[in-house]
């Protein structure tokens, strides 16, 4: 692992000593755990010429001993509970003569940005922009791995879920065992807040779960994510409560899922971003549901849940292997309930099987 994080550390260290930083202030938390592995909450790292640096204003003695940061780092805890890592960053990379520092400024808050430049006058600071998340769009296969495991137990929570009886229950109270039955079988927790949905509300992308009981003919939409060791995974399905669905059910779902393998179908190392999005959008725009579609088709998953490739309509870029993704789009009808339909797939070559579908929980239309 500590081979994997400097090799990371030296590819970041490549682009900002290009452009002409002499060290770089990763803040961000996501982009420190990528970089140096878990850390205390609120640890910055500093790469600097002399040496790389975590700063913390805890003791990492209080992780657990399964996720400490990588051993080859050095960690400098501040004294007292009230102080800035990065404040402090800046200042120790000051008075090591260091002459200019980039950045996450995407990731500061003005308050923050001002301190950093309060105890560093004479440092000239850069923006070090996106630099780590393009780094972290491709994975590696111990990160597909986790990702591998979060999908397995997201699929194992939702299995369980659709054996018990839902009819009159409530849709925060699903979603609440939905999150807890992912940390039983062994996630770091939800991925991102579980949602639910039912009836009128099925179908609505970010819907927060109601009071709302769950009713005979229902449209059942649900879509939750694992987290494990850091990384999130999403899944998200559809199903009729309790009687054979109605005719307008089964049209809908069909065209969503229909629309939901050619986008699965497009996606392939070089493949643009914009044209996976038409690939799935064209099929639901044809059948007279372009209006009120989601901004994206999918979006790519890791240390976050909405990471980049964004598939959207007017996105720049193209596929590489072993970027994970997810597919999913949805149809909502106005008082009637919709249908979603979420994977979460690894772009891989067509030699080696063409994408990857980590979620697979049932895909078929099912009645509870």
């Amino acid at each position: 692992m500590s081979e994997m994080y400097a090799i990371r550390r030296t590819r970041l260290r490549e682009q900002f000593n290009a452009a002409g930083n002499a060290a770089a202030l990763v803040s961000h938390p996501a982009n420190v755990r990528y970089l140096a592995g878990p850390t205390p909450h609120g640890t910055v790292l500093l790469l600097s010429r002399t040496e790389d640096l975590l700063l913390c204003a805890g003791p990492p003695e209080d992780r657990p001993t399964e996720a400490r940061p990588d051993e080859t780092l050095r960690i400098q805890t501040l004294p007292g509970t009230f102080g800035d890592p990065a404040v402090a960053a800046a200042d120790f990379a000051a008075a090591q003569g260091t002459d200019s520092l980039a950045l996450e400024e995407q990731h500061l808050t003005v308050t923050r940005y001002r301190a950093i430049r309060s105890v560093a006058p004479r440092l000239r600071v850069a923006d070090l922009g996106g630099a780590v998340e393009q780094l972290r769009v491709v994975k590696d296969e111990e990160e597909i791995s986790s990702l591998r495991i979060g999908a397995e137990i997201a699929d194992q929570a939702l299995g369980e879920l659709l054996e018990s009886i839902l009819v009159g229950r409530t849709e925060r109270h699903l979603a609440l065992e939905l999150e807890r039955r992912l940390v039983d079988h062994g996630a770091d927790g939800p991925a991102f807040a579980t949602s639910v949905a039912t009836g009128p509300n099925a179908g609505r992308r970010g819907h927060r779960p109601t009071d709302r009981r769950v009713e005979e003919g229902d449209f059942l939409s649900v879509c939750l994510g694992a987290t494990y060791r850091g990384y999130r995974c999403e899944i998200g399905r559809t199903f009729v409560i309790g009687t054979s669905p109605a005719d307008w059910q089964i049209e809908l779902y069909d065209l969503v899922f229909a629309a939901q393998r050619a986008g699965r179908e497009s996606l392939a190392p070089g493949a643009a971003y914009r044209d996976v999005d038409r690939a799935a959008r064209q099929v639901l725009d044809s059948a007279g549901y372009g209006e009120g579609l989601p901004a994206l088709t999918g979006h790519g998953v890791g240390l976050e849940i909405d990471e980049d490739p964004q598939l959207a309509p007017a996105a720049m870029g193209k596929l590489d292997a072993c970027v994970p993704v997810t597919v999913e789009p949805g149809v909502h009808l106005p008082g009637r309930g919709g249908v979603r339909i979420d994977d979460t797939l690894v772009v891989r070559p067509e030699a080696d099987g063409g994408p990857e579908l980590l979620t697979i929980t049932t895909k078929e239309l099912l009645a509870l």
